[in-house]
């Protein structure tokens, strides 16, 4: 309970320091429900943009791709060593922190933060507030997809099931063998990006990404998974919120510029332009 008071109290403070910190856009005349439409609507876009991107890949990508793939295979040889060290602190960690970690990479609480952030953006019309949470559930929906097939598919052994870093199982139905890549470390690291990238001071995307970091760091001290379960659903992570960040941002979704009407008007005793937002 104690960490859920906190993550309460931490989006209440986010969303009262949303209110200097963003720029909040003109306010206009679109009703609730059709600004929640909207945003609906960009989200389905969002996450079919970000499907098909693999579909868009040229040379360049692949060969990132390449190079990931064996950067992971190399960090994989450190998993074991990384896992004993890691899980000899576990009574060292605070409860706090094991607490906050495990509930704040849990699906219901992240769902929860999120709706009360769109909620907060949708009543006061703040459509920076509305894009990130936008830009949120839209990255959680996708990079959360990728991750669970490929829990199933590689169905790699947890460090907890008594089994090496190289044991798979692929397709099975056992939790054990859920460990690649960390579905709570996609959720956190999800939500701490998408919210950082809406700040410009340098301490304040500190404060952010280490509260995100948490979620990660407990996932390895409780040996829950691997470090390169982690690693893996990080880089999943910053690249979908990358990727529909810039979609959001190429297509003008939010934060549009002002169009105005330029009129030339003549009277008896007058000659003015007009222009009309």
């Amino acid at each position: 309970m104690k960490s859920v008071l906190y993550i309460i109290i931490s989006l209440f403070s986010f969303s009262l320091f949303a209110q200097n910190e963003f720029s909040t856009a003109k306010q206009k005349d679109e009703t609730t429900w059709e600004l929640l439409k909207y945003d609906s609507k960009k989200t389905a876009q969002s996450i079919g943009y970000a499907f098909s991107r693999p579909l868009h890949w040229d040379h360049d990508d692949f060969r990132k791709l390449t190079i990931l793939t064996v950067g992971v295979f190399s960090l994989s040889l450190a998993d074991e060593e990384m896992n004993r060290i890691a899980t000899s602190q576990v009574d060292n960690y605070p409860q706090f922190g094991r607490d906050f970690g495990f509930k704040l990479g849990k699906p219901q609480t992240f769902f929860l933060l999120n709706a009360g952030l769109y909620g907060f953006g949708l009543f006061t019309k703040n459509e920076a507030v509305r894009k990130t949470s936008v830009l949120i559930i839209s990255s959680a929906i996708t990079a959360g997809t990728i991750q669970s097939v490929s829990k199933t598919v590689f169905g790699r052994a947890r460090p907890s099931s008594g089994f090496d870093y190289n044991v798979f199982k692929p397709f099975s139905k056992e939790a054990n063998f859920h460990s690649f890549p960390s579905g709570h470390t996609v959720l956190s690291v999800t939500l701490a990006h998408s919210v950082a990238k809406q700040f410009d001071n340098i301490w304040t995307k500190v404060g952010i990404y280490s509260l995100g970091s948490i979620t990660p760091i407990t996932r390895l001290i409780e040996g829950a998974h691997w470090l390169t379960d982690i690693a893996v659903g990080t880089i999943l992570s910053v690249v979908v919120v990358d990727s529909i960040d810039n979609f959001l941002n190429k297509t003008d979704a939010y934060n549009k510029k002002q169009h105005i009407s330029w009129n030339l008007t003549l009277s008896n005793n007058q000659i003015g332009v007009i222009g009309v937002f």
